[in-house]
């Protein structure tokens, strides 16, 4: 049972201040009025306590106890959960939904992982070895797609004087027992954990495989690395939300963690209409198998749109910490600085930029330094890569959460709203873009594709840059008074945006290519670029290598080389060759 430690003596929403006991700690979990509602120590000054609660406060009143629960805010973590909807303070929503409808009842219990389901456990270890914590007792098959890997918890140590047997067990039930210095202790396959405090681990590791996401703007032209952060910045309508769902559906990432934080309610029913339907490309079954879902909708409790984040992150770190390689999807950090705002505001304290608080950069560093390669307690690896999306108003780059999300990731996805309205997906800004993992990676690259990436993708942005500057003087004057040799240039860049860049998610061929595909189409555009530079310099114009067939084929090859069949991509460097030798024949 609770312990009262005080009464509340004043409520300015989300924010309650409480006279009374001094016994609670910074951080601790509460229970807030006659409904119990689930709040957050946040201040503490005398015997005042300031608490974050994380539910719908109207009707309370002045003289409401306060009690504690002796812990901090944290969640639950063991096999279930894969295939969850959660919201932001980890409460089960399907579960929600069947006890009281499709709105939260105030003051609602429920643990978040079901205590009934039976799972099958296979030891790993036996009596008498020595244990420390991130060791793996035993294993669970959690879906189809996954295997649950039951860890000794990370402030555990000793030996292991009893260990279950092979068979089914639900999450609370005993499996093993470690004789440590301050006695026997009995292990679960269930773990707490506080979200705002990092999950341990061994050492980080430098970051040198990318997270390959099968579209070609980001694969090639602005990787992400296994364990790093990334940033897609847009405005409204950009498409910030179709290109997390396409990494969330295509990346090589072993759990796929997705938060909704603050987004619209009818865009996060999409999510999650659509997420349990979505097939995994590489194993057949569904997505849902190994994804785990956080829904904080605009119209939910501001405070616990702010705890989401952390929920999220400690989920990840925990399937982390078993040597798995983590996606988490933050949409939109932006909606969580805006939380951070309006907690800040009822608190009374001193804004600093827009009005955000002068710790927002604090808590976006915090939240990003949490991604990360790392050898695990065990001696595996496992990563955490952490995509957020900016919701920066009317797409202006320079307001605080964008420039402040800057200076903590090392991967920049600029969306621009012209090219989506231009339908042009992704819609990512390569001139605006960029990614500081790019000598990380080309080790990688080397040894896969076995050729110099690095290089081709130097060329591809040099014509793009050219092109953006030629573009403003055709705007004044026109194409025609342009040398053929910069006309090219033009030709060539149409064929970089068009025949690679965009990339249809709806496209049974385009949605997805791998690295050998995308080095090859982009291989192929160049060659013909260095083709139809000589053959200018014979005195051939522009307009007849503007009418060569192969110019369509170049454009069409996305959609008709299928990853399996990448041999097609000989017959259109022949044809290249072929139509180029026929010109170079007239003009010599």
């Amino acid at each position: 049972m609770s312990e009262q430690i005080g009464r509340v003596t004043w409520i300015n929403g989300p924010v309650v201040r409480a006279q009374g006991s001094r016994h609670v700690n910074m951080l601790d979990l509460v229970e807030v009025g006659e409904d119990q509602l689930v709040g957050e120590v946040i201040g503490m000054t005398g015997d005042v306590i300031t608490i974050q609660v994380y539910e719908e406060t109207s009707g309370m009143r002045p003289g409401a106890p306060v009690y504690t629960t002796g812990l901090p805010l944290s969640v639950e973590l063991g096999p279930g959960l894969l295939r969850s909807i959660f919201d932001g303070v980890q409460r089960p929503l399907p579960v929600i939904e069947m006890r009281s409808g499709s709105f939260i009842s105030r003051g609602m219990h429920l643990d978040p992982l079901y205590r009934k389901d039976r799972w099958n456990f296979t030891p790993k270890l036996k009596v008498g070895d020595s244990v420390s914590g991130g060791m793996i007792l035993g294993t669970v098959p959690e879906t189809e797609a996954l295997e649950h890997r039951v860890m000794v918890p990370p402030n555990v140590r000793g030996a292991l004087t009893w260990i279950a047997p092979a068979m089914q067990y639900t999450i609370d039930e005993p499996i093993a027992r470690v004789r440590t210095e301050s006695g026997e202790q009995e292990l679960t396959m269930l773990q707490h954990w506080p979200v705002r405090k990092a999950r341990p681990y061994k050492s980080r590791q430098g970051k040198a495989e990318p997270l390959i996401t099968g579209q070609r703007v980001l694969d090639t032209f602005f990787p992400l690395a296994k364990g790093g952060t990334a940033a897609i910045p847009g405005a409204f309508g950009s498409g910030k939300t179709v290109t997390q769902h396409s990494i969330a559906k295509w990346a090589d990432a072993q759990v796929i963690v997705y938060i909704g934080c603050g987004e619209r309610g009818n865009e996060m029913t999409e999510v999650l209409q659509e997420f349990p339907h979505l097939i995994d490309p590489r194993s057949g079954r569904p997505l849902m198998e190994r994804t785990v879902l956080i829904a904080n909708t605009s119209n939910m409790p501001v405070a616990a749109r702010e705890a989401s984040i952390y929920t999220g992150i400690t989920i990840a770190e925990y399937y982390r910490d078993m040597g798995y390689h983590v996606a988490l999807m933050a949409d939109s950090t932006s909606r969580w600085a805006e939380a951070l705002r309006e907690i800040s505001g009822r608190l009374e304290e001193l804004p600093a930029e827009e009005g955000y608080p002068a710790y927002l950069a604090d808590r976006l560093a915090e939240f990003y330094e949490r991604a990360g390669a790392v050898e695990t307690l065990s001696g595996q690896t496992g990563s955490v890569s952490v995509i957020g999306a900016v919701s920066p108003p009317g797409g202006d780059f320079s307001e605080p959460v964008t420039q402040h999300t800057k200076r903590f990731i090392r991967c920049f996805w600029a969306l621009d709203k012209s090219l989506a309205s231009a339908r042009h997906f992704p819609s990512i800004n390569w001139l605006d873009s960029y990614s500081e993992y790019m000598e990380d990676v080309a080790d990688w690259w080397r040894a896969e594709v076995g050729q110099d990436w690095y290089a081709l993708r130097a060329q591809a942005m040099e014509i793009l840059s050219e092109e953006s500057r030629l573009s403003q003087i055709v705007k004044l004057v026109g194409s025609d008074t342009l040398p053929d040799e910069q006309r090219l240039v033009l030709e060539t860049a149409r064929l970089l945006r068009e025949g690679f860049l965009q990339q249809s998610s709806f496209d049974a061929v385009d949605s997805f290519s791998t690295v050998q595909k995308q080095i090859r189409m982009l291989g192929l555009i160049l060659l013909f670029h260095r083709q139809a530079q000589r053959i200018i310099k014979l005195g051939a114009p522009i307009n007849v290598i503007h009418d060569l067939p192969v110019i369509n084929t170049m454009i069409r090859m996305k959609t008709v080389v299928t990853n399996d069949d990448l041999t097609k991509f000989d017959d259109i460097e022949k044809n290249i060759n072929e139509q180029i030798k026929k010109l170079e024949t007239e003009y010599l």
